[in-house]
């Protein structure tokens, strides 16, 4: 079972619904391809097709997280306690470095357009991070040595 905030879920369903409505587009390019005759040779009705089970696979793939995903309220957490869901500003005791990293259930990518690295709660920094508090330093095990952090803030 995947542990997510209610805010991952909102995305993961709005992600679904956008694949279904690709997955619409995509069945009237295939329709229309395929009306223009002879298929072993007509490109754009391949790449449809292909289109067409890459969407399906996605939707498979976030039904089976969402089957499999349990929603964790923050909402009984103490104020100073990090929680999933909470962005935390963290300070690199090596190099004195401040970053946010916002603790989440499920690994994503990075956003291009943030400065907050998410970080799974199931990580070896997401571990060490859930239910610390601000202004405890935390170690993390890492391949290249063990890593402390210091919480600074809770952020929202």
């Amino acid at each position: 079972m995947q542990f997510i905030s209610a805010e991952e879920k909102a995305s993961l369903e709005r992600k679904l619904e956008e694949l279904y409505k690709l997955k619409i587009e995509v069945q009237e390019r295939i329709q229309k391809a395929a009306a223009l005759g002879d298929l072993s040779e007509n490109a754009e009705y391949q790449f449809a097709k292909e289109e067409n089970r890459n969407v399906e696979r996605e939707i498979a793939e976030l039904n089976k997280k969402l089957k499999n995903a349990a929603v964790v309220s923050n909402d009984d957490v103490p104020e100073d306690v990090v929680f999933l869901g909470h962005t935390v500003r963290l300070l690199d005791l090596d190099d004195e470095s401040e970053q946010l990293v916002r603790l989440v259930g499920e690994a994503v990518p990075p956003s291009a357009d943030s400065d907050v690295l998410p970080v799974s709660a199931s990580s070896p920094m997401g571990e060490a991070l859930m239910k610390a508090r601000v202004g405890e330093t935390i170690k993390v095990k890492a391949p290249r040595g063990t890593m402390e952090f210091k919480i600074l803030e809770i952020v929202q």
